[in-house]
């Protein structure tokens, strides 16, 4: 089994999530006691958030590719960045090092392409739906993104930054996103993009009214395969493996 580098804190509660994900995946094609071999490298996400908030991505992708040198150092077989926010920063992350970078975005367009969709609503932090270079990253395997409204795109943030960043998981938050992917639909969305890490946690792609792509399983799922093997199940069923 390789070992899979970390970078994470961003926010812990998503990373609490890669780190069941991954070990799940492994007991599940390993069965017994296996586990993941992983290297975590948790940041203080304060001072990440404040670099994001002043516009500082620069500092933000050194210290992000000194990490992934650390674990590389350490001992990682490829690097994963544990949001997809910093994804902003993956070609100052990937130049830093010699193992593999998975990519969150990459992964999540091939699931996407698989699966037919190409019109999707991304669904994330402010800096990811606004920022363009995931839209750009995206438009390069054929996929549409498109966001929604502003008020929207506002009310999202909030609900990443302020409640689930902070372990708060709310029913009116969870109805307010359904109100938004429905109202994508109308404007010829044909899938969803959980395109924040901690999305997952407040809503099921599986309960969504078009179909959905939790980027955060997609990782890991990728991760899986590069670390275990090809073929990675999940509760009996394959999920973009």
């Amino acid at each position: 089994m390789k070992t899979i580098g970390l970078i994470g804190g961003m926010s812990f509660e998503s990373t609490t999530v890669y780190y069941e994900l991954l070990n799940r995946m492994a007991r599940e094609r390993l069965g017994g006691l296996a586990s993941a071999e992983l290297l975590l490298h948790s940041v203080n996400f304060a001072e990440i958030a404040a670099l994001q908030a002043a516009n500082r991505w620069a500092d933000a992708a050194d210290r992000l590719a000194s990490i992934a040198r650390r674990l590389e150092q350490a001992g990682a077989d490829c690097i994963l960045i544990c949001t997809n926010t910093m994804h902003k920063v993956a070609p100052e992350v990937r130049a830093a090092i010699t193992v593999p970078l998975i990519d969150i975005v990459d992964e999540t367009a091939v699931a996407l392409k698989a699966a037919g969709a190409r019109r999707p609503l991304l669904v994330a932090t402010r800096y990811t739906m606004e920022d363009g270079f995931y839209h750009r990253q995206m438009a390069d395997h054929g996929i549409d993104v498109m966001v929604a409204p502003k008020q929207s795109r506002d009310r999202i943030h909030s609900i990443i930054f302020d409640e689930l960043c902070k372990g708060k998981v709310l029913d009116s938050s969870r109805s307010e996103m359904l109100s938004i992917v429905d109202a994508a639909r109308a404007d010829g969305a044909d899938s969803v993009v959980l395109g924040c890490t901690e999305i997952c946690l407040l809503v099921d792609p599986e309960s969504l009214p078009l179909p959905g792509f939790d980027s955060t399983r997609i990782h890991c799922v990728s991760a899986a395969r590069f670390a275990i093997g090809d073929t990675v199940e999940i509760a009996g069923r394959k999920r973009y493996a």
